[in-house]
């Protein structure tokens, strides 16, 4: 069998020739660990275990999250230094590609922008010339017409350069309260609809795009619609802005189309009442720009809703939640 203790057998000779015989079995004492040292040793391998696996991580999520934010700023068009390269080497290269594609992103919208302008110069003094022309023709008939023609090209370039224009990363953003904003943008429109306040609250845009986006809106509501209304609200990650007029609504097989550059719901339209179509394309290339969007849709009691998305920026995302 197997013994689990210790024999121990020791003979001493006594002086008058005898012998003491002791024999002894030790038990293996079990292990003793005082309390105080077993907790103490527990906390501290916990404590290093933990910040190494911190570190780990960090060195992983932190890039990974710089990434994310500069992603999110650059859609929004928002001017972005290039990142700094580090972490592991998978982020690193993914860091570097990062910023290359932004480098390139950027200078391909601003090398479209001034094309554009340089188009616009080139167009306008052809047609001031036709225009000046025009103005020569002794047939009043013949000259009106000829005016007109030139005076809707005039304006079709105008607003195509404003079309193109919106897609440029230019304008800095500005932290504004909306409820303020779009109580400014009723004033400068001279009263053209009815706003309803709502709890304030902060946003981060581009202003004066945001300005013209809302304007090509309204300005479509209040020619089709009469009535106009306008709210606004928060709603978790993004602020909503509803403007709804009573007029006769689109089809719903066209309300995605009419956000297709020169797209007007009834081509009979002239111009005095149509425009030239590109009023919706502006405003949604602008919402785009910010990380939101615009769609419409019939309102079930008549007129058309449109709504209009505006994300809130991570920073303002995480502020909100610190200040909870």
């Amino acid at each position: 069998d197997k013994i689990s203790g210790l024999e121990l057998t020791l003979s001493i000779a006594l002086e008058d020739g005898t012998w003491l015989n002791v024999d002894t079995r030790f038990q293996r004492p079990p292990l003793q660990w005082p309390i105080f040292s077993a907790v103490s040793f527990g906390f501290t391998a916990t404590l290093l275990i933990g910040v190494a696996c911190w570190y780990l991580l960090a060195r992983l999520t932190w890039p990974l999250r710089r990434l994310a934010q500069a992603a999110d700023r650059l859609g929004r068009g928002e001017e972005n230094k290039p990142l700094r390269v580090a972490g592991p080497s998978e982020v690193r290269e993914l860091t570097d590609t990062f910023n290359q594609m932004q480098e390139r992103l950027v200078r391909t919208v601003a090398d479209k922008t001034r094309i554009m302008a340089a188009l616009g110069h080139d167009l306008r003094s052809p047609l001031t010339a036709l225009r000046v022309h025009a103005e020569m023709v002794d047939e009043e008939e013949t000259r009106d017409a000829l005016v007109k023609s030139i005076e809707e090209m005039q304006d079709m370039v105008e607003r195509t350069l404003a079309f193109a224009r919106g897609r440029a990363i230019s304008e800095p953003p500005e932290t504004i309260e909306l409820g303020q904003f779009l109580t400014e943008l009723k004033r400068d429109m001279l009263n053209a609809f009815r706003l309803e306040t709502d709890t304030p609250f902060e946003i981060k845009l581009r202003p004066q795009s945001m300005r013209r986006a809302l304007r090509n809106v309204i300005e479509n509501a209040v020619r089709y619609g009469d009535d106009v209304e306008v709210t606004y609200s928060r709603e978790s990650d993004k602020a909503l802005i509803w403007v709804r007029d009573h007029g006769p609504g689109i089809p719903d097989t066209q309300l995605e189309e009419v956000f297709e550059p020169f797209y007007r719901v009834e081509a009979s339209r002239s111009r005095e009442t149509g425009g030239t179509g590109l009023g919706l394309s502006i405003a949604r290339t602008i919402l785009r720009s910010h990380g939101g969007d615009i769609t419409l849709q019939n309102h079930p009691d008549g007129g058309l809703l449109v709504r209009l998305d505006l994300p809130f920026s991570q920073s303002s995302n995480q502020q909100e939640r610190t200040r909870s």
